[in-house]
């Protein structure tokens, strides 16, 4: 990571989780003042997680510090779906969140951070071999899992039978610890090279970053907590709205990926483009590859289906948006006019999102 890093800790990174973690234990809800307060609390919890998962990361170093940073991400998102689900949520949460996460990450992030930076350098290079390789397997685990249900015989509906899911979710998982073995072992250098990678500044130091993981895991969960408590008040503000039920997705996505986003658009600003995308892709292949194994574990030990499958206009969305992500990543050089194209998606992926 860029930069050295702080050896003091910001009070409110501790302070607001614990309170939040109070709070739930005291059963606040409702629209109190308190019930405000939960959501003040949720709201920096998040950023906490990510800023102690950011010391953490610094110390293990690149590209270790963006794997980090993703799983961090990904466990907020799980936690969040599954709170929503426990109490009778909607099956589609899990399909809708995780599609947003990804065409937020493709679209949003990436077309934000290259529509800054090109503005600012106007042309920024990265390693395409290790872009496009995030990039395949963000595709192959997306189809599978958001694309494929849709064309099954073997249950009504957009959804898999219990032995596809497994093996959909195993599939997952297995791909995704090659990839890591790819990016960590044997083809490291393919996510170091490039322009953007900036080793200037100290590393924290043992004390401070084993302090940032226990603090980590504390913001984590109070998020989770957090969540579970608000999901309530969540359903019932996008129903009062007169907004889709798909919105509830969206609006987890847009928590979850909100502090990874300002890192990513911040990395970009810098001219590091490289640290800024593999922020991105990093977060996008961690939520479509191992958030939903974990939900569909939880499914099938409860013996739940998880409607899965994409609607037509979505899955013109998704498969829109890797086309362009592909002649995005594939020259690594990348201008302002590639972020604009990505930005243009995003506005169309909203606009399904509230005006289906």
């Amino acid at each position: 990571m860029a930069g050295a890093v702080r050896e003091d800790i910001p009070w409110w990174s501790w302070v607001v989780p614990a309170a939040g973690l109070l709070l739930v234990l005291l059963g606040v809800q409702g629209l109190s003042i308190f019930g405000i307060a939960l959501v003040v609390a949720l709201f920096t919890s998040v950023f906490a997680a990510v800023l102690h998962a950011e010391v953490v990361a610094a110390r293990v170093g690149e590209p270790y510090g963006t794997l980090v940073l993703a799983i961090a991400i990904t466990v907020i998102e799980t936690g969040l779906i599954l709170a929503l689900m426990s109490g009778g949520g909607q099956p589609t949460l899990l399909r809708d969140s995780v599609f947003a996460s990804v065409i937020i990450c493709l679209n949003g992030l990436m077309g934000l951070a290259l529509v800054l930076g090109g503005a600012r350098h106007f042309e920024q290079g990265f390693a395409a071999r290790g872009a496009t390789a995030f990039l395949s397997v963000v595709i192959t685990i997306a189809t599978m899992t958001l694309v494929l249900p849709n064309h099954t015989r073997s249950t009504d509906g957009a959804l898999f039978n219990s032995s596809q899911l497994l093996m959909v979710a195993l599939m997952s998982v297995g791909l995704y610890a090659v990839f890591l073995f790819v990016m960590t072992v044997r083809h490291r250098n393919d996510f170091l090279h490039g322009h953007g990678i900036d080793p200037a500044g100290d590393p924290p130091s043992n004390r401070r970053s084993a302090i940032a993981f226990g603090l980590m895991c504390v913001s984590l969960l109070a998020v989770v907590l957090l969540a579970k408590k608000l999901a309530p008040a969540l359903e019932a503000g996008v129903a009062a709205i007169g907004a889709p039920d798909t919105v509830v997705g969206v609006v987890v996505a847009l928590l979850v990926l909100m502090p990874e986003g300002v890192s990513a658009i911040r990395a970009a600003a810098r001219n590091q483009v490289q640290m800024a995308l593999n922020l991105v892709l990093g977060s996008a292949l961690a939520c479509i590859g191992l958030t939903i194994p974990v939900v569909a574990a939880v499914a099938l030990w409860n013996g739940e289906g998880l409607v899965l499958g994409l609607d037509p206009a979505n899955t013109v969305i998704l498969a829109l948006t890797f086309v362009v992500s592909i002649l995005t990543l594939a020259h690594g050089r990348t201008t302002l006019l590639q972020g604009a194209v990505h930005l243009m998606i995003l506005a169309g992926f909203l606009m399904l999102s509230f005006m289906p």
